[in-house]
């Protein structure tokens, strides 16, 4: 029987190599993300490895009730001094100290654009050794920094930024632009500057003054003489450190930790590409499924001869189970082949687009192997399994009596029973989710959302009658007898049709989907972004640390401006612990040039009176009146909360500008160190205008990191991030999208091999080449636009009843129909049709009429 699978599988290459092109691009896609994942992560584990090579010992400074938070606000160390580092010096076995002050500096370009992402702009002191270099980062160009006015950059901040040695660079840490002089370029391993980020060096003494205190450090940093044992190192500097204040290290320790993050994030990212790899897979068990399903149909009668030998069914069985084994090893050795090549691409890609990924070795593990040749045997194995089942129950003298009659079709009414259960069900779950309004359980909109799409895959036959009549109706008055033809063809067998759909379908349907929630997600945030805001500007920092006030005084008083409206904000928790805000205090005098507040009680004027306002959802969580008076205890950073009495003097619609509660500045201010605006709103005499625009910039500091926005930027800046993901999903799914495709050229393509008499009698009773080839194109477009109208349909009502929890986070959500990507799907649904129908079609144009007419 194996001789028997081998033969079948070689004896039909040209039937299966559409299949095996299913499985291949399913295998590749789930290989290619597993040696990605692999070789990212064992590049990142060894580049975070090396930048503890030197580390023995890591000394922090800790507090038994949390961060320690100075006036500045900055977490920053009042432990580490040059004392305690002389100390840890003259310990047994230390050869030496490196007293690391850190922080974020975000240097601008040329053209005063940051470069890098805040997060990982990476500020330190440079710590000459011996020969009066920093081992830690070599120097390529220059020195390094020295004195007050110096600074050093790693190489490619120096090149993304064209920055040149002698050169001014402009930065900025939390406030205003700062100038340095560019005497140094170094080589830098720490992984945050090597995924994108930027190195800045500084004197230690300059460094100490940006980001601590003079004679401060954030981290003492111990290396140690050849020999020493690390952990009774750590146990002898731990012994040097104040009681629960700070904790020493050890660099083995450290490097752990740090693998094991690297580690959750890789392991992240990978789940996130095998699940879009597990749909591409699962489009493909219906490819499988349909394709051995008709060639059992075509190979009846030797199945039946086998039977009639003495084949068993369970025999049979194992030689199509056997048949689709060797056809997924074969197709699952060239999927992996491929998707090495596609890990390899696809770092190239993303590190070219600024992803940053360290360098290092292609890694090939077994476990991916393994795991990449299992799934592609084993899927296609299972998607194979009840055709196979079928064959078995071939009875010998039937097929062979029946050589030349049309296969029976078996009834659908069980598959429909079953079809409406379980669409029933997962349509009542989605009804169920759209009434909910907390988005913390996922998993019911999931099961819901699965069950749907099932249920309407097992549907499929049932449906395609109704909708394939219909597009034929269309065809057969627009082509004519072809197009009658290929309806008739179509409707022929409604399991076959509907499997080929489905792959399609199911593309579709997730694209859909997240296209209507993205769509009117983005809409909903456009709308919040700009909310209430009557001002012409926000002014904002892209590290969120928030701006001077005193920049914004200053800001307020240029000619053209109107108003300069300060937000700064305080959290709060209620009297009992039952609940939880945040207040922005705001200048009240000038609020209502900058927002549109629509009071549902009490008014503005109360609130200048004294007292707060409330916004209407935040009154109905707390349970608060106009009127009422409340006791609240605002945060301070440690377990101590200041007590404060708020009196409601009114509620207002939501405002995202605004925020839940407001009041005065001088409520917020004894609350929030340090003081800092969070965000500005600037009203202006005569609109936007961008001269005057350049002069608010230099008047807050004219930092890189400053972002005066209005309300087009807004809209732009919350749009991008959106687009940015649909952009990314659509090229996941399009790989399924690509399979289904696939999908269609081989059903055509072996039901021209079924009806290679029929085609011939059609030839020969008239039907010209060009109608032989229009009646296949048409079938396939047919079946098609059948696949996509269910997709787009079913996308659309997950869509609407999973979107409801998006309201819960955003009450501007409303869902919205995109009508021209919704007409992309469907166009591309029709020109999936017609080039999925391109070979089939001209092979079967090609077919010779008497030959085709003898044809068994």
């Amino acid at each position: 029987m194996f001789r028997t699978a081998l033969r079948n599988v070689l004896a039909h290459k040209a039937r299966l190599m559409m299949t095996a092109l299913a499985v291949l691009l399913g295998v590749a896609f789930v290989s290619g993300t597993l040696i990605f994942s692999d070789t990212v992560g064992e590049a990142v584990k060894k580049a975070s490895a090396k930048s503890f090579k030197d580390v023995a010992v890591s000394v922090q400074s800790t507090s038994g009730d949390g961060p320690r938070i100075p006036e500045d606000g900055q977490n920053r160390s009042t432990l580490l001094t040059d004392r305690l580092a002389d100390q840890v010096r003259s310990l047994p076995g230390v050869a030496a100290v490196h007293a690391n002050v850190s922080g974020r500096a975000t240097v601008a370009d040329k053209d005063n654009q940051p470069i890098g992402n805040d997060w990982q702009n990476v500020a330190t002191n440079y710590q000459p050794g011996e020969g009066g270099k920093d081992s830690r980062y070599p120097v390529v160009q220059g020195r390094g920094p020295a004195a007050a006015g110096e600074i050093a950059l790693d190489e490619a901040t120096a090149e993304k930024g064209g920055l040149k040695l002698g050169g001014t660079v402009r930065f900025a840490t939390d406030g205003p632009a700062l100038h340095k002089k560019l005497v140094g370029i170094v080589h830098s391993e720490d992984p945050q500057v090597t995924a994108g980020g930027s190195l800045a060096l500084f004197d230690t003494a300059t460094a100490q003054k940006l980001f601590v205190h003079p004679g401060q450090y954030d981290e003492l940093v111990v290396a140690a003489q050849p020999g020493t044992d690390e952990k009774a190192l750590t146990a002898a500097v731990e012994k040097l450190l104040p009681k629960d204040r700070a904790t020493a290290t050890s660099g083995a320790v450290l490097a752990a930790d740090q693998a094991r993050m690297v580690e959750q994030s890789n392991q992240a990212m990978s789940k996130t590409l095998l699940v879009f790899a597990g749909i591409a897979l699962f489009v493909g068990i219906f490819i499988i499924a349909n394709t051995f399903t008709m060639l059992i149909s075509q190979r009846s009668r030797e199945i039946a001869l086998m039977r009639a030998i003495g084949a068993s069914r369970r025999q049979v069985v194992r030689s199509v189970l056997a048949e689709a084994g060797l056809l997924g090893l074969v197709s699952s050795v060239i999927g992996f082949a491929l998707g090495t090549g596609i890990a390899v691409t696809m770092r190239s890609v993303l590190n070219a687009n600024g992803a940053g990924f360290p360098d290092g070795p292609l890694v090939i593990s077994p476990g991916a192997v393994l795991s990449a040749l299992g799934v592609g045997v084993l899927v296609t194995v299972l998607a194979a399994w009840l055709p196979s089942r079928k064959a078995a129950k071939i009875a010998p003298v039937e097929a062979l009596n029946t050589v030349d009659a049309a296969p029976k079709l078996r009834g659908l009414v069980v598959r429909n029973t079953i079809g409406a259960v379980v669409t029933g069900l997962g349509v009542a779950i989605m009804l169920y989710v759209s009434t909910l309004k907390d988005a913390e359980d996922m998993m019911t909109p999931m099961a819901g959302s699965a069950l749907t799409l099932v249920g309407v895959i097992i549907l499929a036959p049932l449906l395609s009658r109704p909708l394939v009549t219909l597009a034929g109706k269309v065809t057969t008055r627009i082509f004519g007898i072809s197009g009658k033809l290929a309806k008739e063809n179509a409707l022929r067998n409604p399991r076959r049709t509907a499997a080929t759909a489905s792959a399609l379908m199911i593309g579709l349907t997730l694209i859909t989907g997240m296209t209507v929630v993205g769509v009117s997600g983005q809409r909903a945030s456009d709308e919040m972004a700009a909310q209430g805001l009557t001002a012409d500007y926000q002014v904002g920092t892209a590290n969120f640390l928030g701006l001077d006030p005193e920049l914004t005084k200053k800001a307020a008083k240029l000619p053209g401006v109107q108003a300069a409206v300060p937000l700064r904000s305080a959290a709060f928790e209620t009297n009992g612990g039952d609940g939880y805000g945040s207040i922005s205090g705001t200048d009240l005098a000038h609020l209502d040039k900058v927002a549109d507040l629509r009071f549902v009680s009490g008014s503005l004027d109360a609130v200048r009176d004294g007292g707060v306002a409330v916004s209407r959802s935040r009154a109905e969580k707390l349970h608060w009146k106009t009127g009422e008076t409340h006791d609240v205890g605002f945060f301070t950073g440690t377990e101590k909360k200041e007590k404060a009495r708020l009196k409601v003097a009114g509620i207002y619609e939501d405002n995202a500008t605004i925020g839940d509660l407001f009041g005065p500045t001088a409520l917020v201010d004894p609350h929030v160190k340090p003081l800092k605006d969070e965000k500005v709103l600037i009203k202006t005499a005569n609109g936007p205008d961008a001269a005057l625009e350049k002069e608010i910039r230099k008047a807050l500091g004219d930092s890189p990191l400053l972002k005066v926005q209005d309300k087009d930027a807004l809209r732009k800046e919350n749009a991008g991030s959106i687009d940015t993901v649909l952009n990314m999903v659509y090229g996941l799914l399009g790989m399924a999208v690509i399979i289904a495709v696939v999908g269609v050229v081989n059903t055509l393509a072996m039901s021209v091999f079924e009806r290679t008499r029929e085609i011939g009698m059609l030839r020969a009773i008239g039907l010209a080449r060009s109608g032989i080839k229009q009646m296949v194109r048409l079938e396939s477009v047919v079946i098609s636009l059948f696949g996509a109208v269910l997709g787009i349909g079913v996308g659309i009502f997950l869509a609407w009843a999973g979107g409801k929890l998006t309201a819960s986070s955003m009450p501007m959500y409303e869902m919205i129909l995109p009508w021209g990507r919704l007409g992309i799907f469907l166009a591309i649904a029709l020109v999936v049709g017609v080039l999925a129908a391109a070979w089939p079609a001209r092979r079967a144009a090609r077919l010779n009429m008497l030959e085709s007419i003898g044809a068994q």
